[in-house]
């Protein structure tokens, strides 16, 4: 039986051997391929890479368990535990040379995640959470991650971008884009990851995939925030098996109620 602090140790070594696999390719980029033919959703060299190397390791030291990964087929677990690997998301932001992309791992027990860690090897940032706390480290140095307590009206808004959304989910952003201090585009994953330590106050995003999300769970809640989709449901339970793409990240949940009545408006 593995202890959540194995499981923790696991998690970080994954995350290393990803940030390695990754880290050549940054800023050389040699080919980007197309996912989907009627849009476009790239995939690189580093991309593949470090799922291999994340899913190698859990074959050898966790054999049972199994994998949901944004590059390749998922493994059926046979214990109920289910790693699930998004080896960098922010793709398009990685082929730009930005650093704004990650890796993000997270532990799935059977009925929600459990353990979510996010990793910015060029940024020296990495972010995890659980039921234990919610940490960041930054080149060396750890530190607890807590969301702080804001108004709407002094609140700082992210997301990926506008063009993400369909109308009806433009015109809800938009809305509440009015209501909050300041609003800032192209986070990707980090938005998530900054809302648990405290830098940002409301993240909106719809159109996400289970390994989009899942780290970020297990993460804000044990930060001290809140997670839902956009009708108010917490997020968790049916990440995995029937997740509908939105999320609604708060860091005061004290405020939740009000977020959701400009969203729903």
């Amino acid at each position: 039986m593995h202890t959540p602090a194995d499981d923790l140790e696991l998690a970080q070594r994954l995350a290393d051997a990803a940030d390695a696999a990754i880290l050549p390719h940054f800023r050389n980029v040699a080919e980007v391929a197309n996912k989907d033919a009627g849009d476009f959703d790239p995939v690189t060299a580093a991309d593949t890479a470090a799922e291999v190397a994340m899913r190698d390791i859990i074959a050898q030291e966790r054999p049972h368990d199994g994998v949901l990964g944004e590059e390749f087929q998922a493994r059926q677990s046979q214990n109920g535990r289910t790693w699930v690997l998004d080896p960098i998301d922010g793709t398009r932001a990685f082929i730009m040379g930005l650093p704004t992309w990650g890796v993000l791992i997270a532990l799935y027990d059977g009925a929600e995640p459990v353990l979510g860690l996010m990793s910015q090897p060029v940024a020296g940032d990495r972010f995890w959470g659980s039921p234990a706390g919610a940490f960041w480290r930054c080149h060396g140095h750890e530190r607890q991650a807590r969301c702080r307590k804001t108004s709407v009206g002094e609140a700082i808004l992210a997301t990926t971008s506008p063009d993400l959304f369909d109308a009806d989910g433009l015109a809800r952003f938009r809305a509440l884009q009015g209501r909050v201090r300041m609003t800032r585009y192209g986070t990707d994953c980090y938005a998530y990851a900054l809302l648990a330590a405290g830098h940002v106050d409301i993240v909106m995003e719809t159109g996400l995939k289970a390994v989009d999300i899942a780290p970020f769970v297990p993460m804000i809640h044990a930060a001290g925030g809140a997670l839902t989709d956009l009708s108010g449901r917490p997020l968790g339970t049916d990440l995995v098996d029937s997740y509908n793409g939105e999320a609604l990240a708060v860091a005061n949940p004290a405020i939740v109620p009000e977020v959701l009545e400009i969203v729903t408006a």
